[in-house]
């Protein structure tokens, strides 16, 4: 009886912390979507302002 109640949080737990990890891979993936999407936007308009946006930009 008490096996099966630790075995059943335990299994929530690890649902909610996957969750968790799903959800911070999806918001970084959205980030680095949105920054190359707006270098590319900096760059065709002016090739200048993507040189200031590079040195700011860390490189990963």
């Amino acid at each position: 009886m008490v096996n099966e109640e630790v075995g059943s949080k335990l299994v929530r737990f690890l649902y909610f912390v996957g969750a968790g990890v799903i959800c911070t891979k999806g918001i970084n993936l959205w980030r680095d979507h949105e920054q190359k999407a707006a270098l590319k936007a900096a760059e065709a308009s002016s090739p200048a302002k993507t040189e200031m946006l590079n040195a700011v930009v860390p490189k990963s």
